[in-house]
């Protein structure tokens, strides 16, 4: 028997972190019998004493100590915009606070987010814990739901959850129902759970309440909580806004130069202006940002806030800002007639379309109009009258004819020409949505994101000859597997795509084309978009696929996404146009910094589309039972995803409900077929249906196919499936026996 003390002890696990279990810290120590027992004394006493933490049932690790490898669970983003966990063992969390600091060596990862698992190396630096994560898990269960809350006769209630992938029930007791009533939406924390809870509801204590289910603008409400959007600014930020003043710097007249600014109508922040004049061998285009970077100073309380922020996010009721409304709807705001300090980039083109050359300027300007796209349009279009006629001879002709020069260069670069509808969400002033429509697409539209587009390559172009750091907006080429789904797909419908292509852009808009006027065009348009990647942040450039462009960066939005206020800052540095410029320390940090920028977009996108959903839903309750034409845009061995073509409202039929057939997924052909029949409900395959539920809590809607399934495909065989599925049938104990016997 081999006695040994506390200091001991603490000691050996911290030179040996990785050893945790009480056995193998006796194995390890050499210690045997009675001094077994001691030692579980021990540990119990640091444990007690804040010194050690129980990992597991029989495992232990020092509480200010993480293991060098282990399991990381990511539990929040804080105050910084830092992606923050803590090591977690078989009773959960444990050891000091660690911040995500970007994946180990170049393998590609998805970016993790709240609630997410991932195998990491942890190692300390003078900031504190860091993390690089070696591969992405999964997801713990939430200890927290967003949902409504109902209460129930014997006191207390229950809150179902808000988020339609969520399962769950919590319980509330009424001693921690903390004032909540029936009909209010809440946050609930879920309790430890203890004897007799293994099964059944959880038990859970309300922790806020948000707001309640009649209110119009509930959905938004919902989406920002469930996904933590920050809403309020802190005193000192708002106080900061409304003192900030622009830095000091030599700028450029461009107050003589009649730049405007073409907006949607309701557009509160102007980032950008543009302005366009014919030379003898081509144009002269000069796009205007505004210079955020002058007012948010690095490592302020207002850069802070930005940083954690992200990006603004954008709600069919309201919009919840990156910088308060003092800076993105007024100081940096490129509003009408008034002085403002900008970022500009003059770019010369050639009769071609072709940029010849571009220089960076940080000047002053003040924007000769406001319009609006359709406004714009209608000036060029001609329909006379509106705002735009006083525009029309000296500033927009001059746009439309440099526009139609960068498209010839367009066209010849061939990016992918995927003009995807987008649905809009309108709200009665009783803040009810009035009307579900699709937004219009104009000339003035493509005009604006072409010169935004052409600025942003300046950018990257020149801070990548300077070799100064910078985050590239980057888009990667297809996966092999994704490439090789879309040719099986596409195979299914005698469209032809040789193996082992390498994708590219125009061979992708050849196939768009040519499904173009066919009956396949709305699931040859899906399949594309999904063989996608997505678009991400990345200090790293590989180029952007879809904008078929080596160098991209993003710097036309610096009002409502802090990616474009690094590129600002980046080039103020490298142009030296001023002591405002990128510092070391977050120049050291772009890695980190792309990736957190990464997670706050698609943290936003997410709790938009989570709003339009449940919007979609309140605007269909009051349509339950009415039928409506759609097309199935998604499938699975769950059922069928319909798009809805009145108001793009995506709903659900189970498999379940279609009939009382086996039916099995098809993934090559992207269908659900009976075995028996063949019979069969394809992508793409316009249908009809019934709404039978919408529930605007979730954002769901339940629909029932009321179209008969097509026909068996001659010569095809229904695809082999271990576990078909039944309609409204479930399997027989013969069934399954026969099956058991197959699989031996």
């Amino acid at each position: 028997m081999t006695l040994i003390s506390k200091e001991i002890l603490l000691k050996f696990l911290a030179d040996n972190p990785h050893i945790t279990s009480k056995r193998d810290i006796a194995r390890a120590l050499h210690i045997t019998g009675k001094g077994r027992t001691e030692l579980r004394h021990i540990l119990k006493e640091l444990e007690a004493d804040g010194k050690l933490e129980r990992t597991a049932k029989r495992a232990y690790a020092q509480k200010d100590t993480p293991p060098p490898t282990g399991m990381l669970l990511f539990e929040r983003i804080d105050e910084h915009g830092d992606l923050v966990g803590r090591m977690t063992g078989r009773d959960g969390p444990y050891g000091p606070e660690i911040v995500y600091a970007g994946v180990q060596g170049k393998r590609k990862q998805p970016v993790p987010g709240a609630g997410d698992r991932a195998l990491c190396k942890v190692f300390e630096t003078k900031q504190g814990w860091r993390a690089k994560m070696i591969k992405k898990i999964g997801r713990a269960e939430a200890s927290e739901m967003t949902g409504l809350y109902t209460t129930l006769r014997n006191g207390g209630g229950r809150v179902a959850p808000a988020n339609r992938k969520d399962r769950r029930e919590i319980v509330i007791e009424h001693n921690d129902a903390g004032g909540a009533q029936d009909g209010d939406l809440v946050v609930a924390r879920l309790k430890p759970g203890g004897p007799g809870r293994a099964y059944g509801p959880k038990l859970g204590v309300i922790t806020e309440i948000i707001g309640q289910a009649d209110d119009p603008k509930a959905a938004s409400i919902l989406a920002i909580h469930a996904h933590g959007i920050p809403v309020d600014f802190p005193d000192e930020v708002i106080a900061a806004a409304k003192s900030a003043e622009p830095a000091k710097v030599k700028r450029e007249d461009l107050t003589k130069t009649p730049l405007i600014t073409i907006d949607p109508p309701d557009a509160r922040d102007h980032d950008d202006a543009v302005f366009a004049e014919k030379l003898e061998d081509g144009w002269r285009v000069i796009v205007a940002i505004a210079d955020v970077s002058a007012y948010v100073t690095e490592g302020s309380a207002l850069d802070r806030e930005a940083q954690m922020r992200g990006n603004s996010t954008y709600f069919p009721d309201r919009v919840v800002p990156m910088l308060p409304e003092e800076l993105s709807a007024d100081a940096c705001s490129l509003r009408e007639k008034e002085l403002r300090a900008c970022m500009a980039v003059e770019m010369i083109f050639d009769t071609s379309g072709t940029k010849r050359s571009h220089r960076f300027i940080r000047g002053t300007m003040r924007s000769a109009a406001k319009l609006s796209y359709n406004e714009a349009q209608n000036a060029i279009d001609g329909l006379s009258g509106g705002p735009g006629d006083a525009m029309l001879d000296h500033v927009l002709k001059p746009l439309w004819g440099a526009y139609t020069a960068m498209c010839v260069a367009r066209d010849k670069r061939q990016p992918l020409d995927l003009d995807l509808p987008e649905r809009r969400v309108e709200l009665g002033e009783d803040g009810h949505v009035k009307a579900i429509t699709q937004r219009e697409r104009f000339d003035a539209h493509r005009l604006i994101e072409e010169m935004m587009i052409a600025a942003n390559v300046c950018a990257a172009e020149t801070l990548e000859k300077a070799r100064t750091p910078l985050i590239y907006r980057i888009h990667d080429q297809p996966s092999d597997a994704k490439i090789s789904a879309l040719a099986d797909f596409l195979q299914t419908l005698n469209i032809k795509w040789a193996r082992g292509e390498r994708p590219q852009t125009h061979r992708f808009n050849t196939l768009l084309a040519e499904a173009g006027s066919g009956e396949h065009k709305d699931v040859v348009t899906e399949m594309v978009l999904r063989s996608q990647a997505q678009a991400v942040y990345a200090p790293d450039n590989i180029g952007h696929f879809g904008l078929h462009l080596t160098k991209y960066a993003h710097f036309t939005s610096p009002i409502r996404r802090y990616s474009d206020l690094i590129v600002h800052r980046a080039l103020i540095r490298t142009l030296q146009m001023g002591p405002d410029g990128l510092g070391d320390e977050n120049a050291a940090r772009m890695e980190e910094l792309a990736e957190h920028l990464s997670t706050t977009e698609r943290r936003s996108m997410a709790a938009e589309r989570e709003a339009t959903d449940r919007y979609l839903a309140h605007f269909m309750a009051d349509r339950v039972g009415a039928e409506f034409e759609g097309r199935i845009a998604g499938l699975n061995k769950a059922g069928l995803f319909i798009k809805l073509a009145e108001t793009g409202a995506d709903g659900f039929v189970p498999i379940s409900k279609l009939s009382d057939e086996y039916w099995v997924h098809d993934e090559r052909s992207q269908a659900l077929v009976t075995r028996g029949s063949g019979r069969r409900y394809e992508m793409g395959q316009e249908i009809s249906v019934r709404l039978s539920e919408a529930t605007p809590l979730t954002g769901g809607l339940l629909l029932e196919m009321l179209s008969k399934p097509l026909a068996k495909k001659p010569g095809s065989k229904a695809p082999a499936s271990r576990t078909p599925r039944k309609g409204n049938r479930k399997m027989g104990k013969a069934e399954k026996h026969r099956r058991r016997k197959l699989k031996k």
